[in-house]
């Protein structure tokens, strides 16, 4: 058995839980798997390319993209705009692959309205305690940047239950199979046409 179309993934969690890594490994070891390409109107920067890293659009464009309800999920960072490109998930889906989109809760919330069949899943940390000690390990922020990261994962811990499913980030073997078994759970649904055509 077979599925033509692929599916949408949306991978979520508090900064520092290990989502990045996660989905990083998942796409490295599923052929089928893609990442999803965000839009920005950004300037590229050195060794970034086009359709690669980022697809670069003005700022008119992203607005038109907008106002036609091309994107699945925008903002506004940093001075710049970012947006997951609808056409670019709906043309990978429908040629059979899956797309991965790792990205906060708030932009989580846009893909799940936008994309109501999305695959959605909330990587947990197996404890506050580990959260922070991961924060901190990675030698990137503050100690006052650390504090706001983690007031803000106690916010977004609250959206778990809007999710289909939460893995809690423990051991990244063990939430690595677990994401792969969601995936093959998924594929078997009849309601994607897991048994529709046999070869």
């Amino acid at each position: 058995m077979r599925n033509k179309k692929g599916m949408l993934l949306v991978v979520s969690g508090p900064s520092g839980v290990g989502k990045g890594t996660l989905c990083a490994r998942l796409i490295a070891e599923c052929d089928n798997m893609r990442a999803s390409v965000s839009m920005t109107t950004r300037a590229p920067r050195e060794h970034e390319s086009e359709g690669r890293d980022y697809f670069f659009r003005d700022e008119r464009t992203f607005e038109r993209l907008i106002l036609e309800g091309g994107f699945l999920e925008f903002a506004y960072v940093h001075g710049n705009r970012y947006g997951t490109p609808r056409k670019y998930v709906e043309d990978m889906v429908e040629e059979g692959f899956d797309v991965v989109l790792e990205i906060d809760v708030q932009g989580s919330a846009q893909a799940m309205k936008a994309y109501p069949d999305a695959v959605t899943v909330f990587i947990l940390p197996p404890s506050r305690a580990e959260l922070r000690s991961r924060l901190a390990s990675r030698n990137t922020e503050t100690d006052e940047q650390i504090e706001l990261r983690l007031r803000n994962a106690e916010l977004e811990l609250f959206m778990v239950k809007e999710y289909r499913y939460c893995i809690v980030n423990d051991v990244l073997s063990d939430a690595l199979c677990q994401l792969k078994a969601i995936i093959t759970a998924e594929r078997c649904l009849v309601s994607r046409g897991a048994a529709l055509e046999i070869d």
